[in-house]
C-alpha cells in the first residue's frame, strides 16, 4: 500500500535530498508544497497535512519570528501544532525544527553565531542509544547551516549537540524528530547551496573553498549514513 510524505519547501535547493531514496523504497509517494505559494490555511491544505502519513518541513534562509514580512508563516506554524496535536509522525529539519520549537510554545532566537559549514555531532547518551547512532559511519559530520536557535520543546529528549549550538537534534516520542542541521544534505548537490545562499555566505566571511572540500571529504559518508538514520527513525515510528 502506498504511503504519502508530504514536504514543505521553503526554497527549491532545500528538499529531501539523501531522504527521498528511503522513503520511496519504504513505499511512500512523495508530494512537495511550496511555502508561501500554497495556500496553507485552504481545506485542502488542512486535510493534506491530516491524512498524510508522514509530514517533512524542509530549511529555508528565513526565520520563525519574521511573520510581518512573510505573514505565511502564521498558517505554517498553524499546520505544525495541528499536526502535533495529532500525534502523526512529523520530522522538521533545520527551519522545520523551528517550526515544531515554535508550535510547541518555545521561543526561537538568534544563535551565539552562524553555524555554517562542517562538524561532527555530539550525541548524548539518549542519542547514542537512537537512530542517531548511525551517524558513527561518517564520524557524526554533518552539514550545518543556520543562525538561530531554539528552546526545546516540553516533553522533548535531545538527542545531540554541537561545540557551538546545544540543541541540534531533539525528539518527541517515536513520531517527532527535529534536525537543525542538514542530515539531507548531499555533497555533490552544495554548489545548489553556495549559489542560493551566497548573498548570507558573503556577509558571513566564509571560505568556500573550504567548504566544497568539506562537502566532498563527508558528503557520500553522510548520504549513506543519514540514510540508515532515517531508516531506523522510520521503523521507530511505525513507518518502515
Amino acid at each position: 500500500m502506498t504511503r504519502t510524505c508530504l514536504a514543505l519547501q521553503h526554497v527549491s535547493f532545500e528538499d529531501l535530498g539523501s531522504l527521498e531514496p528511503v522513503l520511496r523504497a519504504s513505499g511512500f509517494s512523495i508530494q512537495y508544497r511550496q511555502a508561501g505559494v500554497d495556500d496553507l490555511s485552504s481545506p485542502q491544505a488542512q486535510a493534506e497535512w491530516a491524512q498524510a502519513d508522514l509530514v517533512v518541513v524542509l530549511g529555508g534562509p528565513i526565520g520563525v519570528y519574521e511573520s510581518d514580512r512573510y505573514p505565511f508563516i502564521v498558517d505554517e506554524l498553524a499546520r505544525v501544532k495541528a499536526r502535533l496535536q495529532s500525534g502523526k509522525p512529523l520530522v522538521g529539519i533545520c527551519l522545520g525544527a523551528q517550526m515544531i520549537a515554535a508550535a510547541s510554545g518555545q521561543r526561537v532566537y538568534p544563535g551565539p553565531a552562524k553555524e555554517i559549514g562542517w562538524d561532527a555531532l555530539q550525541l548524548t547518551p539518549e542519542g547514542l542509544s537512537s537512530c542517531m547512532a548511525a551517524l558513527s559511519a561518517c564520524e557524526h559530520q554533518v552539514l550545518h547551516w543556520h543562525g538561530d536557535t531554539f528552546d526545546l520543546p516540553e516533553g522533548a529528549t535531545l538527542l545531540a549537540s554541537t561545540r557551538l549550538v546545544r540543541h541540534q537534534v531533539f525528539s518527541i516520542g517515536n513520531t517527532v524528530l527535529g534536525l537543525q542541521c542538514h542530515l539531507e544534505a548531499q555533497g555533490h548537490q552544495i554548489e545548489r547551496w553556495l549559489i542560493g545562499h551566497t548573498a548570507e555566505l558573503t556577509a558571513a566571511g566564509i571560505d568556500l573553498a573550504q567548504l566544497r572540500a568539506d562537502s566532498c571529504q563527508w558528503g557520500d559518508k553522510l548520504e549513506q549514513a543519514a540514510q540508515a538514520v532515517f531508516l531506523n527513525w522510520l521503523m521507530g515510528a511505525g513507518l518502515a
